[in-house]
Formats: structure tokens, C-alpha cells, sequence
């Protein structure tokens, strides 16, 4: 298993030679190509002398702890390709999402997996380490010899993140695109979870999940954090992609949110909205904070005073999209004035034939009758 495996830190300084065993050059650095294959090292390349050379992955005859034995020595001069992730420049000691783990970490090395095929040596990513082992490594490398350094580091519990379980944060959007960089594992954990990651990311990090986003996810995320952080977001992003957060908001926690932001920038995202949406949430604003007005919340649910538990179960599924930000029912008369309140819970509490107008609050009579 051992001889299956190499580290980043033992490829750099590999030795490279040529097909009569001369040396090249050493390792400084390697390749992916995402479009190309989302884990295979794709280029290596040399520091020798003046000039940087790379080497194509199908040039490799063998690789191992003894060095990189090549099948085609035509070596190429280096040049900067920004289809390239390079994996000591961009990767090593940056900060990626670990996704399974719903956490910010810092890659302190990689284990790639050798793979042959057709009497080539290709070196897959397996995992990104981040754990005691890789400081090890890295501590100790070029002082041991790399096999003693793995019988010593056998001795620390390893600490790693699956490769397809890593979400790679760039800032650039043009740059995500032309690396194939994908959010989907992002999109697909709670916005709590996401959430506590974005507190854990610097600003201009943040600013890169929320551009590149689903805005849904985005709004739905955006709740979850602490306000001065919301409205740090916002600020950083362009007025017609942070509307298109907005929009997907509670109207009550858009205008909360638009309402900690300078008057410019706020009026900017709210002329960036649509119609319905902006009109809901100036009327929100128009309040003051912690008014009565300024706490509505302008997503209800309203039944006709006589109606029955399961007319009230057939309406909230009519509403379903605004279901998880209801906790309470309204009941008005034939002219829509309000009656009185049912909290959700107390439906499960009478049979769906029956009235649930006993179940909740009236409302106050202020007419001096009783």
C-alpha cells in the first residue's frame, strides 16, 4: 500500500530523468487541469537552472520515492496557464471547505494514489491532510530519508478530507470558471451550517461564496449570520446580485438587513428589485426598529373565523413555500377584519371535522363592551 501513495511534500525536490537515467531537473511544483480531470496531476513542473520546464502526465514512465523516470524527454518551457490549479501556488496552506465536515480548514499537504495504465504512471489526488502527520512531513523533509519518515509519522493518527468532499474558495469569478470550480457541494448543506462557515471566512472570501452562489441558498444562508456580517455581504457585492439575495428573504428580514446598511447602498439594492418584493419591504422600513410595525412580518396565513382544522390543513398546503416561517394562523370575518390567532401547534390538538376558532386568541375588545 505504501508504494501506492506519494505525498506533496515528497514529490517536491523528486529528481527527474531522462531515458539513460541523466537527471533533469527536480519537482518545484505540479498540475490539475480541472476541465481536463477533476484529481489527475496533469503537468509537472521543473525548476532547473534558468528556466522552468513541465512535463505531461502521459510523458511519465514511472514514479516513486526513487524519482520521476520519463518515456519522452521533449520538455517544454513553463508558461502560466489559467485553466492550471497548481498545487503548491494555489492549494498548499490555503484554506478550503471541508463540506462533509461542515468546516474552514488549511491543507498542510496532499496523498495522491500512483495509478498505472498502459506502461504509464499517473498520480491521482486522493485526500487533502491537514492533520499532525503532514506537519510531520514537512517538519522533517529533506532532513530523514522519506522512508523513515513514514514509518515515523505511522505512529500519529492520520487526519485527511476526502478529495471529492473539498470546496476549493476563489475569488475570482471568471478564475472558478475557467478551473471548473463548482459550489454544489456548498448549495447542498443547511444554510446553518453554511452559515457558521461564512462567520469563519475572511471578508473577501465571503464576498466569493455569496457572488457565485444559488441565490436562494445565498438568502437562505444570509439569515443564519450576525447582522454586521450580513450587512458587511451585502455591501461587498454588486447591487443587482445582492437584490437578487434579497428578494429571496422574509420581506421582515430583508428590510431588517437593508435597514443596517448606509442609506446609498440600500436604496441601490432596493432599485435593483422587483416591484412586488421592493414594495413590501419599504413598507417594512418605513417603521422604526423594534416598533410594532417594524417587526411584521408581511408573509401570513389568514381563515375564515368558522373554519375546521382540516380547512386550515388544506390552506397551509396551498402555502408551503412560506411553511417553515409560520408559527401562527389568523382568523378574520366575512370583510377580512381579524378576529383573533391559532398558534400551529394547537391544530393537532382537535379533529380535522372541527371549528378552530376555540383554539386560539380573540382579539381585544377595545369598544368598552366586554
Amino acid at each position: 500500500m505504501a508504494d501506492e501513495i506519494l505525498f506533496l511534500t515528497e514529490l517536491l525536490g523528486l529528481k527527474v530523468y531522462d531515458l539513460k537515467g541523466r537527471t533533469l531537473g527536480v519537482v518545484k511544483d505540479a498540475a490539475i487541469v480541472p476541465l481536463i480531470h477533476p484529481s489527475r496531476v496533469d503537468r509537472f513542473l521543473l525548476g532547473g537552472g534558468w528556466a522552468w520546464l513541465t512535463i505531461r502526465h502521459d510523458q511519465v514512465r514511472s514514479i516513486s520515492l526513487d524519482g520521476i523516470h520519463l518515456k519522452d524527454e521533449i520538455l517544454t518551457p513553463y508558461h502560466s496557464d489559467e485553466y492550471m490549479l497548481r498545487l503548491v501556488r494555489d492549494l498548499l496552506d490555503q484554506q478550503i471547505i471541508d463540506a462533509e465536515g461542515r468546516k474552514v480548514v488549511r491543507v498542510t499537504d496532499i496523498t495522491f494514489k500512483i495509478h498505472e495504465d498502459n506502461g504509464t504512471s499517473n498520480l491521482m489526488i486522493s485526500e487533502v491532510d491537514i492533520g499532525l502527520r503532514s506537519i510531520l512531513r514537512r517538519l522533517v523533509q529533506g532532513v530523514l530519508p522519506p522512508r523513515l519518515i513514514r514509518r515515523l509519522q505511522s505512529l500519529i493518527p492520520p487526519h485527511f478530507i476526502r478529495w471529492e468532499h473539498c470546496s476549493i474558495i476563489e475569488a475570482d469569478p471568471q478564475r472558478r470558471l475557467r478551473l471548473n470550480i463548482s459550489n454544489r457541494l456548498l448549495e447542498q448543506m443547511h444554510p446553518a451550517d453554511l452559515a457558521d462557515i461564512v462567520e469563519d471566512l475572511t471578508p473577501e472570501d465571503r464576498e466569493a461564496i455569496f457572488e457565485t452562489i444559488d441565490s436562494e441558498v445565498a438568502a437562505e444562508t444570509l439569515s443564519e449570520v450576525e447582522p454586521d456580517i450580513q450587512a458587511s455581504i451585502l455591501e461587498s457585492l454588486e447591487p443587482e446580485k445582492a437584490a437578487d439575495i434579497v428578494e429571496d428573504m422574509a420581506p421582515h428580514e430583508a428590510a431588517d438587513v437593508l435597514a443596517e446598511l448606509g442609506q446609498q447602498t440600500s436604496e441601490e439594492i432596493l432599485e435593483e428589485m422587483e416591484p412586488e418584493p421592493k414594495t413590501e419591504v419599504q413598507e417594512l422600513l418605513e417603521y422604526k426598529e423594534n416598533s410594532a410595525g417594524g417587526l411584521m412580518n408581511t408573509e401570513f396565513v389568514a381563515l375564515h373565523e368558522h373554519a375546521t382544522v382540516a380547512d386550515a390543513m388544506e390552506t397551509l398546503k396551498a402555502h408551503e413555500e412560506i411553511l417553515e416561517k409560520l408559527n401562527t394562523l389568523f382568523l378574520v370575518d366575512q370583510e377580512d377584519h381579524l378576529k383573533g390567532s391559532v398558534p400551529l401547534a394547537r391544530l393537532f390538538k382537535r379533529a380535522r371535522r372541527n371549528t378552530i376558532e376555540g383554539l386560539g386568541r380573540r382579539k381585544p375588545d377595545f369598544s368598552g363592551r366586554g
